[in-house]
């Protein structure tokens, strides 16, 4: 059956990309919105849009009732669910279906059989596609504590403690002592009953100095199954994919013969239909396992588009309107690599950025590829993935390709929230990386790669003129003479920036080094500056009446008015402890009176689907508790307060 009107159940980039294959296959275009994302560009894109709910997911996004009456009272006749929320849940396809609606993607048998990684594990075990050796609990069932237990001794360290219902490195924990194994379980049950509404586990082998290699796939109706070679997703933090490209330099062609064959009959087992991933591990020795399918389209699919030439997104809709894919024919042709931008902080544990965007400007050119689900002016909130954008290049060679999308992610500017550009930088132009020696547990050991970039003399310079205050006269106007100071913050770093105006032009005095600058034009987002004789063009923004944002090669720095803060912690003044992300609180872990170590857990907040620690700043004893389990927070809220603790006075003085 054709697909006349088609709604997306879904925001951001992705809504945005299956947008644009919609209207190119002459289909009308349905968004769905959430009170947080009025403002969203992918709002404006489609031809009709339903508010939803309010911004949590669970009020929006997840509402099935609400989805399936925006599709009722536009008169969608297919719903497309993007990925993550609600597109691998087999209540919404099954829903869809008794409603007459064309769901875009798999049945939902398919969806609960690769939903439960244990039940998937199985079929795969029957089907003859080899496993990742660990355990499973019998039909599906929640092991208790003492059963993982058990089980991880009989398996041995290092061990993964993972969520059955889960993904994307929620509900997933990296065991390397058995000491550690109960908190471990605790934590990914919690994180899982959190993001999935289901706490159940299972146990796998930790399998060192491996590639993730994962098979794109498109089934049709009729039991064809065409495939579209592999990606790798070896660049990964904490499970969660950082990295990913196309094809993978471990793979030759006899084993992606042999990959794609297995997962081929991953695919026929449950009589699969439309897009989908089949995810292994590859071993040193060349042996790969299977470690889950995803019944949806992946946040990397770009990768494969464009070595393939193949449009992922129409070849899923061709399958969902019952046409064969039998003629699909797949031909590999250079190298694509994708970067996930994310407003977070790397230097800070990558706590997620929230806040407005002053300046959002993506790289562009040929052979560069931005997906974005943003705009300046639009607010970066704590209800969702703090992805930005999705930055992907072209190259006839892998070569070609990492230095290619290098330049595009310095060129992708985003001013206001922090961004984790920086890192990204390092890791593309680092000697393993470039090299291909990066396996699923180098980055988590490699510290080196977080960014150590600092504002240089000129920028600390620019900074202080862009911002003022300065003479009633313009100092690059000026022909007087004239001297002033201005005093600038950047993180922990206060600077006085001295300047002196003669006949001679404006210099600037940053740590006893002077330099002479001439402003030519400072007309935002982009300032001509001429300093110590080389003229450059930097990207800027002024975020308010104190702070400016100045870009320089790659790297975003914000400078503010010096402020007198207590304490020296990240979450708050020594007597304070302030989350330094907004979110909801999980668990309270503190009563008033409980003395704390420094560094000791005393909330958990849960933001952008994962859970983040926030802990004591010093020794003490807890003297007031102002957060409670399930409560809303913003960025720097105060959760509790300490004083110190009169038993280790000495101690303390």
């Amino acid at each position: 059956m054709a697909i006349d009107k088609l709604l997306v159940a879904n925001r951001g980039e992705i809504a945005r990309r299956v947008f644009s294959t919609a209207k190119d296959l002459g289909i009308a275009t349905v968004a769905v919105f959430s009170d947080a994302d009025a403002d969203a560009p992918f709002v404006a894109e489609a031809d009709e849009a339903v508010r939803i709910g309010p911004g949590p997911a669970t009020k929006s996004y997840l509402d099935i009732d609400a989805l399936l009456d925006a599709a009722k009272r536009t008169g969608a006749d297919a719903i497309h669910p993007g990925y993550g929320f609600v597109s691998e849940n087999a209540e919404f396809a099954r829903r869809c279906s008794e409603a007459g609606i064309t769901f875009v993607g798999p049945g939902p048998e398919a969806i609960a059989a690769m939903g439960d990684k244990v039940i998937a594990k199985a079929k795969m075990i029957e089907a003859g596609v080899p496993v990742v050796p660990g355990y499973q609990p019998p039909d599906g069932q929640d092991a208790d504590d003492a059963t993982l237990i058990a089980e991880a001794e009989r398996i041995g360290v290092p061990v993964l403690v993972k969520a059955s219902a889960g993904g994307g490195g929620r509900g997933m924990r990296r065991v390397t002592a058995l000491a550690d194994l109960p908190a471990a379980i605790e934590s990914a049950r919690s994180e899982a009953k959190a993001a999935f509404g289901n706490g159940a586990l299972f146990l796998e082998r930790l399998i060192t100095g491996a590639r993730h290699i994962e098979i794109q796939l498109v089934a049709d109706q009729h039991g064809h199954v065409a495939v579209f070679g592999e990606r790798e997703c070896s660049v990964q933090r904490r499970h969660q994919k950082v990295i990913e490209e196309a094809p993978s330099i471990a793979v030759d062609a006899d084993l992606r013969a042999r990959m794609s064959e297995a997962a081929t009959a991953a695919a026929k087992a449950i009589d699969y239909v439309g897009a989908g991933t089949v995810e292994f591990m590859l071993d040193a020795e060349g042996s790969f396992y299977f470690l889950e399918m995803n019944t949806r389209l992946q946040v990397e699919h770009p990768v494969t588009e464009l070595v393939t030439g193949h449009d992922l997104v129409r070849l899923q809709i061709l399958a969902a309107e019952g046409k064969s894919l039998a003629d699909v024919q797949t031909r590999i042709e250079g190298h694509a690599i994708e970067a996930r931008l994310y407003a977070e902080d790397p230097s800070a544990g990558f706590v997620p950025q929230l806040g407005p965007i002053a300046l959002w400007r993506p790289a562009s050119g040929r052979h560069v590829r931005v997906d974005d689900g943003v705009q300046t002016g639009q607010t970066i909130t704590a209800f969702y993935d703090p992805m930005v954008a999705k930055v992907v290049a072209w190259g006839r060679d892998r070569d070609e390709a990492r230095r290619r999308l290098a330049a595009a992610v310095a060129d992708s500017v985003l001013l206001g929230p922090g961004t984790n550009r920086s890192f990204l930088l390092g890791l593309l132009r680092d000697g393993d990386f470039a090299k291909g020696d990066f396996f699923t547990d180098t980055l988590d050991a490699r510290e080196d790669l977080l960014p150590a970039a600092a504002p240089s003399t000129a920028v600390w310079a620019l900074a202080a003129l862009l911002r003022g205050p300065a003479p009633a006269v313009a100092p690059w106007h000026s022909t007087g003479d004239v001297q002033w100071s201005v005093d600038l913050s950047h993180g922990e770093r206060t600077q006085t920036v001295l300047f002196a105006q003669s006949t001679e032009g404006l210099q600037a005095t940053v740590d006893e080094q002077t330099l002479p600058i001439r402003i030519v034009s400072a007309d935002e987002p982009v300032v001509v500056a001429e300093i110590d004789g080389i003229l450059r063009r930097y990207v800027w923004a002024r975020l308010d009446a104190d702070r400016v944002a100045v870009d320089d090669a790659g790297h975003a720095f914000t400078f503010a008015e010096p402020r007198l803060v207590g304490g020296s912690d990240e979450q708050g003044g020594g007597d304070e402890v302030r989350t330094p992300m907004g979110g909801r609180v999980v668990k309270v872990l503190v009563e008033p009176g409980a003395a704390v170590e420094a560094g000791q857990t005393v909330a958990i907040v849960e933001a952008m689907k994962m859970e983040h620690r926030v802990t004591a700043p010093r020794a003490g004893v807890v003297a007031g508790v102002t957060a409670t389990p399930d409560q809303q927070v913003e960025p720097r809220q105060l959760l509790a307060t300490l004083e110190p603790d009169e038993n280790n006075k000495e101690e303390q003085t």
